[in-house]
C-alpha cells in the first residue's frame, strides 16, 4: 500500500502533545505530484465555492470545496453544516481520491473510513481564524490534514488565549489532531507565498479530512 509514500526510511512521526501527531514530509515529492493530480480531478468536479460567515456573509478568505459522502459548507443563512451536495451545482461531491484514504488508513488511528474531505486553497493573503473543529457528530474521530505547495505558519493550542504555539506545514506535511488535542484551537496565521511550483499559479492546499456521523 505505501508505493508512492514509500521512503527509505520510517516517516518521522512527532507527538506535539496527546494526540495531536505531526508527521514532516510524510507525501514524498512524487506522491505530492500524484496527489495535486487527484485534487485537480476533484475541483474539475466539484469547483471552487466561497464560504461565508453565518449571520455577517462576510466571505472567509479561502475558498474551497469538499470530496467525499459530505462536504462542509457555510453561508449566512444555514451556518456551518454538512450537506451532501455542492452548494452551486447541486451535484454530490466526488469521492475521496484513494491516496488520501490510505494516509488516513496509516495515520489515523480509527478503523473506520472518513466520510469527508475538505479542500481549502489558500492564496498569499488568505488567513483562518482560530477555530475548533466541532461541527462534527462523532469527535470521538481523529481530523488528519495534508498540506500541498506553499508553506503556512500554523498556530495551534488548547484554548484561544492559549493558542500560542506555532508550527510552520510544509507541502507533504501531514497532520493529526485526535485524542485530548481533537478539539484544540488552531489557525493559519501565514501563508509563504511563491515557495513552492507545485501547484499551477502557487498557492496552499489544505486537505482535511473527517468522519462526521458515528459509524
Amino acid at each position: 500500500m505505501r508505493d508512492l509514500f514509500e521512503t527509505a526510511e520510517a516517516p518521522t512521526r512527532i507527538v506535539l502533545a496527546p494526540g495531536l501527531i505531526y508527521a514532516p514530509a510524510y507525501v514524498d515529492e512524487t506522491a505530492q505530484q500524484a496527489l495535486a493530480a487527484d485534487v485537480a480531478q476533484v475541483i474539475a468536479a466539484a469547483p471552487w465555492f466561497q464560504p461565508r460567515m453565518p449571520r455577517t456573509g462576510h466571505a472567509l478568505s479561502v475558498k474551497m470545496t469538499n470530496c467525499g459522502a459530505l462536504g462542509w459548507v457555510s453561508d449566512c443563512d444555514g451556518g456551518y453544516r454538512y450537506e451532501a451536495t455542492h452548494p452551486e451545482t447541486r451535484r454530490p461531491w466526488p469521492p475521496i481520491p484513494e491516496r488520501l484514504l490510505n494516509i488516513w488508513c496509516e495515520m489515523a488511528d480509527d478503523p473506520h473510513p472518513p466520510q469527508a474531505c475538505l479542500v481549502n486553497f489558500y492564496d498569499g493573503k488568505a488567513r483562518m481564524g482560530l477555530h475548533q473543529d466541532r461541527d462534527e457528530a462523532d469527535l470521538s474521530a481523529p481530523v488528519l490534514s495534508v498540506s500541498l505547495g506553499d508553506s503556512c505558519l500554523f498556530r495551534y493550542g488548547p484554548r484561544r488565549s492559549a493558542a500560542a504555539n506555532r508550527l510552520e506545514l510544509r507541502s507533504g506535511d501531514v497532520l493529526v489532531l485526535g485524542g485530548a488535542s481533537r478539539l484544540y484551537y488552531h489557525g493559519v496565521d501565514k501563508v509563504f507565498a511563491g515557495g513552492s511550483s507545485l501547484l499551477p499559479g502557487g498557492g496552499r492546499i489544505n486537505l482535511t479530512l473527517r468522519r462526521v456521523m458515528r459509524p
